[in-house]
């Protein structure tokens, strides 16, 4: 029996569901976390400069490459562990630490990632977090004080999650030295691969969360550009009902306002799309967290359905006016060329009936000059036959204009004959 043969892809897509392992971490214990942006949009992104910068930090703690053409890289990066992830916008750098600082959020647990790397970064940060784990107190009075020493009170959101084998909180405000912060309060019993999950669950939705808002500030920028093209376009539908205007000068005013609409859309469908995505993919995450609510605090997904929701809500009712803003100018456009269409048949219409009217003159001037055509050819063909029949009159003792009065009758007669026959023929 012959082998069976496989797919050219079989391999690497079955490996690409294990291409990103959870990392293990310990408690008590801290991570440090960079979401790195660069500035062109995803097609024009130089991932090579990305894959250059990682080999730099690794480098200056001896630590291994990654394969070439990989896209995430876990090691040790010293006495710490490093998880690096290329993205299709974005690249991230985690960093774990086993053990906390006395001070909670101390910024130079960030320190891990030398200045000057930092400084040629090829990009810009999207986010940072500084993420604390800790062993579950006992008593819970200590992680509501935590909770309300590190964050702010008005923002605060934190849940049990897992089945209550753990506490999540965090504000979403950045701190004075620029990061997020989070607490994670997990069972002295529970593993470090499940604590790893939750330090990146963590990480992903403050990372999905920032990408969507970046749809935000797009469609802020957008709207002020769909206020004037939405003025102009309802001044030309207007327009349409008047007679004053002339419309082609309106027809030609809703094709521009359409090519203006057209490039918008096509420069920010990337953006919004993305922005759906992203949207998704952080409900999905806060979705398996499994929240209950920790003293009738708000949780993470009341959070996002507060703050988080209204802004991507903002992005698809202004994706949506685009959409009809387009759909609009294309209608008025369909409905003015048709009224356009209709004014020149009816001028088409006039045309021909002025053309039937010159038509008929030039038929009734035609049948005029025929009939003194008619006159003309006779009076020489009469000339020509007295000359012809002149002798023989003389000879039988008529004289010539008794001839003349002969002859012209019978020439008038063939020469109009052999008209209507010429012109029967042509017609």
């Amino acid at each position: 029996m012959s082998p069976i043969q496989d797919h050219p892809d079989r391999y690497s897509l079955a490996n690409e569901l294990h291409a990103r392992p959870f990392p293990t971490v310990s408690a008590p214990g801290h991570a440090a976390y960079l979401a790195v942006k660069q500035p062109s949009d995803a097609a024009n992104r130089d991932r090579s400069a990305d894959v250059t910068h990682l080999h730099d930090l690794l480098d200056r703690f001896g630590a291994k490459h990654p394969q070439p053409g990989a896209t995430h890289y876990f090691g040790e990066l010293g006495k710490h562990k490093l998880k690096w992830e290329q993205h299709t916008e974005f690249v991230t750098y985690t960093i774990f630490v086993e053990g906390v600082t006395d001070r909670p959020f101390d910024k130079n647990a960030f320190s891990v990632f030398p200045d000057d790397w930092l400084e040629s970064l090829p990009g810009a940060r999207i986010t940072s977090a500084l993420i604390r784990v800790e062993h579950m107190p006992e008593d819970l009075a200590a992680i509501r004080s935590k909770a309300n020493d590190w964050f702010v009170a008005d923002s605060l959101a934190i849940s049990w999650i897992l089945d209550e084998t753990a506490v999540m909180a965090g504000d979403f405000r950045i701190d004075s030295a620029g990061h997020m912060r989070f607490g994670v309060f997990v069972q002295p019993d529970m593993g470090p691969r499940r604590i790893g999950r939750i330090v990146q669950r963590i990480c992903e939705i403050e990372t999905y969360k920032t990408m969507s808002m970046l749809g935000l500030s797009r469609a802020r920028d957008l709207s002020r550009q769909m206020g004037a093209l939405d003025t102009r376009l309802s001044r030309l539908i207007g327009d349409m009902t008047s007679d004053v205007a002339r419309p082609e000068e309106t027809l030609t005013g809703l094709l521009s306002i359409s090519a203006e609409l057209e490039k918008l859309l096509a420069d920010t469908s990337f953006r919004f799309g993305a922005t759906g995505a992203y949207e998704a993919i952080v409900h999905q995450r806060i979705e398996v967290l499994r929240e209950t609510r920790f003293e009738g605090r708000q949780t993470f997904r009341e959070f996002m359905m507060r703050r988080f929701d209204p802004a991507m809500r903002t992005v698809n009712s202004s994706e949506a006016r685009l959409r009809a803003m387009g759909e609009r100018a294309i209608r008025a456009g369909d409905l003015l060329r048709t009224r356009v269409d209709v004014a020149r048949s009816a001028e088409n219409q006039m045309l021909l009936e002025s053309m039937d009217r010159r038509a008929d003159l030039q038929l009734r001037l035609q049948k005029t000059v025929e009939g003194l055509s008619v006159v003309a050819i006779s009076y020489y063909a009469v000339n020509l036959v007295t000359y012809m029949v002149a002798p023989l009159g003389a000879e039988i003792g008529l004289s010539k204009g008794l001839m003349t009065a002969g002859t012209t009758p019978i020439v008038v007669l063939l020469v109009w004959f052999l008209i209507q026959r010429i012109r029967k023929h042509v017609e």
